[in-house]
């Protein structure tokens, strides 16, 4: 089968399109012939493997110390539809339409890939297309993981840093149909994005800092880890909330450990692993009540350039790579 192999740390083009073998799934395990994947802020950081915390070092004995170990294929998420399953698959039958979130398993560059039925899988409503199931088993779940955490109540304030990207463009809508006033923070190009979203204000990060707008907001939800609660800490309400992804030790401390003027209070967010959830975001998409905002894509081949698009910065929403 063709797929995309990542052969080195370092640019888009250490992503080759080669010919592998095709998996077999095993007991618990689904054969799914991918139709869609996605390009997501972890894959790219992954590709290029710059980053320092505290799961660097695991991470590097996993994937490979000086570079990825055999023929590892990236992609965190796919939808396509069931060709086989393992003998013991219960759940699930051949041609079920499925998106599934693969985590660091990966897999999802390619023209088959599998996935275990008691993972985050689950099966793609009537209405729903395979691009637009693709985008939720991370970034979607990602998004509704900050909002749940956050409960934001009705009338409040929700500032989202980094709402015109894949995340954020979730997390505008589930926080606005929580019924917080959503104020979302992105690049000039970014602005009108945000808007049609449902965000009732939108800042130009880069002609307006927002941490200069004292005692502001009930909630900062940073999805893309901009800034840090001592900048951000004065934008909030006595009492407010600041969440944060970014797994380094100095920032777990702190979300342990934070007591700012007015009992302000950093958090940390993992990503909320939920099939339950999955379902229900699917369910809002086959409803029209969550839009999937779809920037670019890609076929297959291409897969090195829309990593490439992605590191500009302007992606609006996903980016979405075709599986033939």
């Amino acid at each position: 089968m063709k797929a995309v192999v990542w052969t080195a740390y370092g640019p888009p083009d250490v992503l080759q399109l080669r010919d592998v073998a095709r998996p077999v799934p095993r007991d618990h395990e689904l054969l799914v012939a991918v139709r869609a994947t996605t390009v997501t802020a972890g894959e790219v950081e992954m590709r290029r493997f710059r980053f320092w915390n505290i799961l660097t070092v695991p991470l590097r004995l996993y994937f490979g110390i000086f570079r990825p170990r055999g023929e590892r294929i990236p992609g965190q998420e796919f939808a396509g539809d069931v060709v086989a399953v393992g003998d013991a698959v219960s759940r699930f039958e051949v041609g079920d339409r499925v998106c599934a979130h693969a985590g660091f398993g990966f897999g999802g560059y390619a023209e088959y890939a599998t996935v275990s039925e008691n993972g985050i899988v689950a099966s793609i409503q009537e209405g729903v297309s395979f691009e637009d199931a693709a985008t939720l088993p991370t970034a979607g779940l990602y998004g509704n993981y900050f909002v749940t955490r956050a409960a934001p109540g009705r009338g409040q304030s929700v500032l989202i840093n980094g709402g015109g990207g894949s995340i954020g463009s979730f997390a505008i809508q589930l926080a606005r149909r929580a019924g917080a006033e959503v104020t979302a923070v992105d690049r000039t190009d970014k602005l009108e994005f945000m808007s049609s979203l449902g965000a009732a204000h939108v800042i130009d990060y880069t002609h307006n800092d927002f941490t200069r707008n004292l005692d502001a907001y009930d909630l900062i939800l940073d999805v893309v880890d901009k800034s840090n609660f001592h900048r951000a800490a004065p934008s909030l309400k006595p009492g407010g909330l600041y969440l944060h992804s970014n797994l380094s030790l100095f920032r777990l401390i702190q979300s342990k450990f934070s007591r700012h003027r007015g009992q302000r209070r950093s958090r940390f967010v993992s990503e909320g692993e939920s099939r339950q959830a999955l379902t229900t975001l699917l369910g809002m998409v086959a409803n029209g009540e969550l839009e999937v905002a779809i920037d670019r894509r890609y076929p297959l081949e291409e897969t090195a350039d829309a990593h490439e698009y992605a590191e500009t910065g302007q992606k609006r929403g996903h980016i979405v790579i075709h599986v033939e």
